[in-house]
């Protein structure tokens, strides 16, 4: 019985440390040794070491016939040459580590953490306040627009080239600069965000800088810094929206009268943000050369290009009303525009080249635009609903006071801090010039999907004074535009079902695309290599699965300290589960991997949720483990565990249908029994709720970098000042003599909770006319 014990052990171990095959063979010539074991046993180990350590051999016997199975079968999934486009774009950064299945985390957390320049800070402070102060979010969406003043404070300010280096006019931000630009105006004006964040995120500027000809860089990018030029970039169509591969619109190579090489574009394009008063527009169209003009190909693919609005043939006549916010956005029509090769972005060299250009820069901007505008409006929501809590009394409390309000305020504040960490953690990187694409599509999917639960809490707060619109309503704007940011740059839907694992399990796998690409080159000694580390990583995987399972985690060795060790601990459980049942659904699935989408979608799921809690962790250890934030991380992470453990049931009741799938479906009972999360206590979310509320410097941490609007202000004002009075309004109510400096203390607390619990009425005509408008 010790014999086998001590087996066992040497298995697991050589397992969990990823030992190398030898040593497997090595332990059992041990364990063979020291059994005195016959040659019975001697000999097929011997031939079977024999033919597994010696590389011909091992191809010639085992991995040829296993190459021919998987080949005939089609059990990896096939992958097209514009996914080979998309899976290339960008970098494999943190993901790749959460996708091992044994995350470096001493690697994770020494990534950079930003921080603002002084000079990026002065924007801050300066600029940024100003056009915010010059900006009225309610007269913007009574009239409809941004005021004169405000686009011409914009131009001259250069917010439209912040991305643009100096050397070309630009203001040369980092990303991280360019994200709490963003922020700060979002938690002011959806609208106003939109109209800057566009021009610095996927469009004509950015596909310039990176591709673009020298002359195309000199021309173009200090117009498109000082607002000279207005862009826009015309990618979805009616027939393709997520789907940017299906584009429809056209180009037609020809030859005019003067013998000079052209281009015919005929275009139909929708929900084109700034489009309408775009003057150059970035244009993705599909290239053809019917006559063999440019010599190679008859069909050159998706290709981008620049055109001046003002051409012949453009229509920049309609705009479309997305859910009544104000901002541009409209569709655009091109009927028999003609532009020369030079207006190719990269001239040339661009020819057929769109796609690559798209992917890789929507690999940036995934991580960048939404998120910011998340944020801030996140940001926004959690300090309204913190201070009007404080100000709004119901039944003689403040309405924080009462549990369900609490609860709710706790879980919206946990919401914040994670969003903010995952935010930030994220533009470290891609201010250090990474492109993380599945880091991206990751942040994209969840903070949307963040910022729309966040704002409906803090609505849920306010209650009836959320959604009476009017200039005192902070939260009714932010509101209407959480939908439209679901829609933006790939659909929730597809990016959680398609892009976070469908691609990311085939882009981040330490082995899957590598053995994808030898199979179809039919490199089998490559393949072979390949094919044993894999399974070497499977076992290494399924046996930290076991181990840190029976553990729930504790024999992991964390970097972490206090509360955040226990929660990477967990992490690091999390990881290798989710790695291990990653490769088993691969196996299980095969090619059919991009059809399950439902399944797909729940890995996605456990993705994001690795990866925010893991953001979260950086962010405690970069702001020095201060106490008060222990709270928030910690309800922040459980919550999130706890989303993983539902992702993980449903992957286990849905990964094989009928009797075959009964061991999963036992699996799913297991982890029901043996959960990585807990439930979070009320006095947890409570605690959060009291800190939010109350404590006026953990509120403006959690909530830093919004502006501080008239009606914000007022907020605070309110807030401190009914703090103050609690005591006399005690008194009062039990009725006790209260001197005239404390009557004038609560008429004044009085007279500004009465300002911040009325909500706007109109009269009828003014309200009939405004209808009519």
């Amino acid at each position: 019985m010790a014999l086998i014990f001590s087996l066992i052990l040497v298995s697991v171990l050589l397992g969990y440390f990823a030992a190398p095959m030898w040593a497997w063979f090595a332990a059992l010539a041990l364990f063979l040794a020291v059994c005195d074991a016959s040659l019975v046993w001697w000999i097929p180990a011997a031939v079977v070491a024999f033919v597994l350590l010696n590389k011909t051999l091992r191809v010639k016997f085992i991995t040829r016939n296993l190459f021919s199975f998987i080949e005939k079968k089609g059990l990896l999934p096939n992958i097209s040459e514009t996914e080979k486009t998309a899976l290339r774009a960008g970098d494999v950064w943190v993901e790749g580590e959460l996708f091992s299945g044994n995350p470096d985390f001493k690697k994770i957390f020494a990534n950079p953490y930003p921080k603002l320049t002084e000079e990026e800070q002065a924007f801050m402070e300066n600029e940024v306040n100003e056009v915010c102060a010059m900006t009225s979010d309610w007269k913007v969406f009574e009239s409809r627009k941004l005021p004169e003043e405000v686009w011409k404070f914009l131009k001259e300010k250069k917010f439209f080239g912040m991305i643009i280096p100096k050397a070309y006019g630009g203001l040369g931000f980092s990303a991280y600069a360019h994200s709490c630009v963003i922020e700060k105006l979002a938690s002011h004006s959806q609208v106003l965000a939109i109209t800057v964040m566009v021009p610095n995120s996927l469009g004509p500027a950015e596909l310039i800088l990176h591709y673009g000809l020298e002359e195309q860089k000199v021309y173009y990018l200090p117009r498109l810094a000082s607002g000279r030029d207005i862009p826009c970039f015309a990618l979805t169509e009616p027939e393709a929206g997520s789907d940017a591969g299906s584009i429809q619109s056209e180009g037609i190579v020809f030859k005019d009268k003067d013998n000079t090489i052209k281009i015919r574009l005929n275009f139909e394009k929708r929900y084109i943000t700034l489009s309408s008063i775009a003057t150059v527009i970035g244009l993705a169209f599909v290239l053809k050369d019917p006559e063999g003009i440019l010599g190679r190909e008859k069909e050159w693919g998706i290709t981008c290009a620049l055109v001046d609005a003002k051409t012949k043939g453009v229509d920049q006549s309609r705009r479309h009303d997305p859910l009544n916010v104000p901002f541009v956005n409209a569709p655009l029509v091109g009927k028999d525009v003609i532009i020369g090769i030079n207006d190719i972005i990269g001239g040339k060299s661009g020819l057929g080249n769109g796609w690559k250009m798209l992917m890789e820069s929507l690999a940036v901007g995934r991580g960048i635009s939404l998120p910011s505008t998340s944020t801030g409006g996140s940001k926004l929501a959690a300090y309204v609903a913190s201070t009007y809590a404080v100000v709004r009394y119901q039944f003689g409390l403040s309405i924080v006071k009462f549990e369900g309000i609490a609860e709710v305020l706790g879980r919206l504040g946990a919401s914040t801090y994670m969003l903010d960490a995952a935010k930030t953690f994220t533009l470290g990187a891609i201010s250090k010039g990474k492109k993380p694409a599945v880091a991206n599509a990751v942040m994209k999917y969840q903070s949307t999907e963040m910022f729309r639960k966040n704002i409906m809490d803090a609505m849920d707060i306010q209650g009836g004074a959320a959604i009476s619109r009017g200039p005192r309503n902070l939260l009714a704007h932010a509101y209407f535009g959480a939908p439209v940011a679901i829609t933006v740059e790939g659909a929730n839907i597809m990016t959680r079902t398609l892009m976070m694992f469908g691609q990311g399990m085939i882009r981040c796998h330490p082995y899957a695309y590598a053995e994808i690409e030898a199979l179809k080159k039919g490199d089998v000694n490559a393949f072979d290599t390949l094919l044993f580390a894999h399974m070497g990583h499977v076992l290494h995987n399924k046996i930290r699965t076991l181990v840190l399972g029976f553990s729930r985690g504790y024999l992991h060795f964390a970097q972490s300290q206090g509360t955040a060790r226990r929660l990477e601990q967990k992490l690091a459980w999390a990881s290798a589960k989710f790695a291990f049942f990653a490769d088993i659904a691969l196996g299980l699935m095969g090619a059919s991997v991009k059809r399950r989408e439902s399944v797909s979608g729940r890995f996605g799921d456990i993705l994001a949720q690795m990866y925010f809690i893991t953001a979260a962790l950086k962010r405690f250890e970069e702001e020095g483990r201060q106490e008060a934030d222990e709270v928030f991380l910690e309800v922040a992470a459980e919550e999130a565990f706890g989303k993983i453990d539902f992702a993980f049931r449903g992957i286990f009741e849905n990964l094989i249908p009928g009797a075959a799938g009964f061991p999963f479906r036992i699996l799913a009972y297991c982890s029901r029994i043996n959960p990585m999360g807990r439930t979070i206590k009320d006095r947890d979310l409570h605690k959060i709720a009291i800190l939010m509320s109350e404590e006026e410097a953990l509120r403006e941490h959690i909530c830093a970098n919004i502006y501080k609007s008239e009606r914000i202000m007022l907020l605070r004002k309110a807030t401190i000042a009914m703090q103050a009075v609690k005591i006399l309004l005690l008194n009062e109510k039990k009725g006790m003599p209260l001197s005239e400096s404390d009557k004038d203390r609560l008429r004044e607390a009085r007279a500004l909770q009465k300002e911040i619990i009325a909500v706007d009425a109109f009269e009828h005509d003014i309200y009939m006319r405004k209808k009519e408008d």
